[in-house]
Parts: structure tokens; sequence; C-alpha cells
């Protein structure tokens, strides 16, 4: 399928590359083995959360901070976000000397608070609703002029995302399958743009909790479906769709896979145990879905895009370090 069909498109992921060169880590493909449920396939891990910010997030916002004329950044930017796209617009807005500001609910993990207030930004704080959300942001950017830079309905954000599929396709060439978490969407739908462009055979899933399913049941129904819990312990992927994404991810998507809390919990101890990566539960819900849908990837070469790296409680991973280190 064309991409120019979509908002955006795969020219849109080159422009972002090529604008954000320099200005932004080129991530490592990590083959790991060991891995419980995971000896029948050939596994290897995209490693954002060893982005700048712990985050895939640095790309599409950096990429939009740096889209902007002259005469657009003057105001600065503002945005809403559970976190990770939060410390990651106001760095990019510290790149280029203007202002950022943040609208973050109130429930937002301690270490992605704190992540934005180390830049020198104080968040303001909403419910933790998407109406909230949208809300504040919108109030904001009509006191202050700022330009509205949207965590991931925004072409500019979507794009610099892709640019990490760009990465993988370039480091593993011999990929099959690639799974991608999907909150709003951004970076799943990036992810797809580039794949299906240079890459059609490659099966692309997306990731999400079982307790924020709202992509699944949105691909089922035709139309955005809303969250109908706030309460997954993968925090950045609690919001629905946008717009600009939906289009993209149901027109090219293979599938959208869910995995329990359980077992969520338990991805995020094996990355640490066997991997020797810090993931936050949002980084780790594509290992959790490729455990619970092991049938489906039997004997391929597997990508998994690890998110983020911004773990706000160090317990979920304390168990599994200590039971790997008493293994024989």
């Amino acid at each position: 399928m064309e991409t120019a069909e979509y908002a955006v498109t795969f020219a849109d992921v080159q422009q972002a590359a090529e604008r954000t060169a320099g200005l932004l880590r080129r991530t490592p493909v990590l083959p790991v083995c060991g891995i419980p449920g995971c000896a029948d396939l050939q596994l290897s891990l995209k490693c954002e959360n060893l982005q700048f910010g712990s985050a895939f997030k640095a790309r599409g916002a950096t990429n939009a901070v740096m889209s902007l004329s002259e005469q657009q950044a003057t105001c600065g930017v503002v945005t809403h976000s559970s976190g990770n796209h939060a410390a990651a617009l106001g760095r990019a807005a510290l790149q280029r000397g203007i202002a950022a500001h943040i609208v973050m609910p109130r429930n937002s993990a301690g270490v992605k608070l704190q992540a934005v207030r180390q830049l020198g930004i104080q968040p303001i704080l909403c419910e933790p609703t998407a109406a909230a959300r949208e809300a504040a942001a919108i109030e904001v950017q009509q006191r202050t002029g700022a330009v509205l830079i949207h965590p991931f309905n925004d072409v500019r954000v979507i794009a610099g995302q892709g640019t990490a599929a760009l990465e993988i396709l370039q480091q593993a060439p011999e990929v099959q399958d690639l799974i991608v978490p999907v909150g709003g969407g951004g970076l799943l739908a990036g992810t797809l743009l580039a794949v299906r462009a240079l890459r059609p055979d490659v099966r692309v899933f997306g990731a999400e909790p079982a307790w924020a399913d709202d992509a699944r049941r949105s691909l089922q129904s035709g139309r955005i479906e809303p969250a109908l819990r706030t309460d997954s312990i993968a925090d950045g992927l609690r919001t629905p769709l946008g717009t600009l994404t939906f289009p993209i991810i149901r027109g090219l998507v293979n599938e959208i896979l869910c995995a329990d809390e359980q077992q969520i919990v338990a991805a995020t101890g094996h990355l640490a145990a066997h991997g020797r990566l810090i993931s936050e539960p949002s980084g780790a819900v594509p290992l959790a879905v490729l455990q619970q849908h092991a049938d489906i990837f039997r004997g391929r070469r597997v990508v998994l895009l690890i998110s983020g790296g911004n773990l706000d409680d160090p317990s979920l991973i304390a168990p599994a370090l200590t039971a790997d280190v008493q293994s024989p």
C-alpha cells in the first residue's frame, strides 16, 4: 500500500532522519538469548531505552522542534504527556533555545515528572484523562501563543518516530517480525511507514496491555475507540489512537496483540535479568506480547522495540535479578 495515502509519508520519515542527524543516538540492536518462552526463535532488542531521555520520544520531539520556522518558534512549544514525550520536548526546546510548556497527568510516574523538572521546567498538572490533558494544553496555547506539539497526533512527531525503524532495517536486515508498543500510535505509525516502504515482507505487530486495548478494539470496530481504563502498569500506553495515526495503523499493521498485567511485569524483569536492560513496563510490552503469543513467532527472526527505560519502581526488576544471581 502506498504511504502517500496518509497524512505522513515515507519521504517525511527520510527527511526527519536527515534533520535530526547528529542530534539523536543511533541506538543498538542487540541479540539476546535465555529469555523464558523465547527459545524457538532468534530474538533481538532495539534499545530505545538508551536514547536521549531514555525513550524513543526524543526522535519525534526533536524533529518537530527543529521543523519550526523562526517565527513559529518565538513563543515556544506546548504539549501534554504522561512523561517521556514531555521530557523529550523539553530537551529539544532547550537545544533550540525556546520555551517549553508541559502538561502532565497528576498520576504520571515520579521518574518522568522528575525528568521534566530536571530540565528546569515545572510541569502543569491535570487530571489523568485524555480530555483533561488536551484542555489544559489548549488553554496554555491560547494564553502563550506556543506551538502545540502533540505527543503522537502530529505529522512531525510521527515522521521522527519512524527513524527508529530505519535504523532497525539497517542494523538487522534479516528481521522477519517487528513488535512495537502502541499507545497513541505515533511510534507504530512511523515504523509502519518505513517498513512498508523498504521491507514490505516484514510483519509488524502492535503491542499493548490488555487493560488498555483500545488499539485492538479500534481495528475491530473501524473507528477510534476510547481507553476504558487508566490503571495499566504500562503508563505510557494508556492513551487512545489519534486521527492521524489510526488510518496508518489500520491500513498497514499486521495485527495488534495484547498482554496481561502479570506478563508485562514478568517481561520487565526478564529484560533486566537476561538482557541486562532497564526497561519501563511500557517498553517491555513487546516482550510480554511475544511470550504470551509465542506460537505466532516460532522459528522467526524477531526484533522487539524497547521503547523506554524510565522505570519508576525498581522493585519490579529486583526479584528477577535476585533469581538470576542465585541460579546455578
